[in-house]
């Protein structure tokens, strides 16, 4: 196995516009490949960077930034009214299709990168070899429930200032960051003090507790508004290939988040991290990693 070699950065062509790509690894060494879709909408690769310990094991993988995150701009690409989930889906299947890979493949999606995955693989696509979903919905009106739900949990105070600031509009106060930071310290990254990474994923956009739902950077909502009503329960039968399921149990995604995977998908298996939150690959990371790698040796 080659793990000595440099990552190589490139970017694929898309129509009007460029897509930013990282590969670690020997992307033809045989050894079939991981892609990861990263979460957002509107945030950035680095987020999922604990997964390139992977690559120790012999299997590349290749990051990339969506339409619209960081290095995922170009033309158009910028402008969200632009960003749309069948856009997002055809922006995948082009960069398989440049990195020569889309004969063979493994995909995994973490939160959002875990809905365009989860849509990717109800496609049934040949080259698909194996899914991970990691700490992703099903469908939108249960994630966003179930917001709510944890939301209520909070502390008395932290709670009270939100709705307050919500109520007056004034969400980019002080005060209401600080209550939305109670939030995401138990549910989104429960590690102290936060990693580097973590700190520079959330300042990429503006978290909005309104209506109870995460509803993320406000640049990103003309997609999310789209997503309201969103489901792929229905289909979910149709994913074929083994496939592991990753949640923390003080996750976003909760049990009743990502039930419908367990219920629905044929050959599935679920990773639940007792320590973890959002980010089981940063919370817990040597166990999460070492989850994943035992998974695709197994089933590839």
């Amino acid at each position: 196995m080659n793990t000595r070699k440099p990552p190589q950065e490139g970017h694929a062509g898309f129509g009007a516009y460029q897509t930013w790509y990282r590969v670690t690894g020997d992307l033809h060494n045989g050894m079939t490949p991981l892609v990861l879709l990263h979460g957002g909408p509107g945030r950035a690769h680095e987020a999922l960077d604990a997964f390139k310990d992977v690559a120790a094991s012999g299997r590349a993988i290749v990051q990339y930034d969506h339409l619209g995150a960081a290095h995922g701009a170009g033309s158009a690409g910028s402008d969200p009214s632009n960003w749309t989930l069948e856009l997002l889906l055809q922006e995948l299947d082009n960069l398989l299709d440049h990195l020569r890979i889309s004969d063979n493949y493994a995909l995994l999606g973490q939160s959002w990168g875990g809905v365009l995955a989860a849509e990717h693989g109800v496609l049934a696509p040949a080259g698909l070899r194996a899914l991970i979903i990691a700490n992703a919905p099903a469908d939108m009106p249960t994630w966003q429930a179930e917001t709510q739900y944890l939301r209520e949990a909070l502390p008395e105070e932290a709670l009270q200032t939100l709705r307050l600031h919500e109520q007056d509009g004034t969400l980019g106060s002080a005060e209401y960051r600080q209550a939305s930071q109670v939030f995401f310290e138990r549910h989104i990254c429960r590690l102290r003090p936060w990693p580097e990474a973590v700190t520079r994923m959330l300042a990429q956009g503006r978290w909005v507790f309104a209506r109870g739902s995460e509803d993320q950077e406000a640049e990103a909502l003309p997609l999310l508004s789209s997503l309201q009503d969103w489901s792929v329960v229905e289909r979910l039968p149709r994913i074929k290939v083994p496939t592991l399921l990753i949640s923390g149990r003080h996750d976003l995604a909760t049990p009743k988040v990502v039930m419908p995977y367990l219920e629905h998908v044929a050959d599935i298996r679920w990773a639940l991290f007792e320590h973890s939150s959002h980010m089981p690959h940063i919370e817990e990371r040597v166990a999460c990693i070492g989850t994943v790698v035992s998974f695709l040796d197994l089933c590839l």
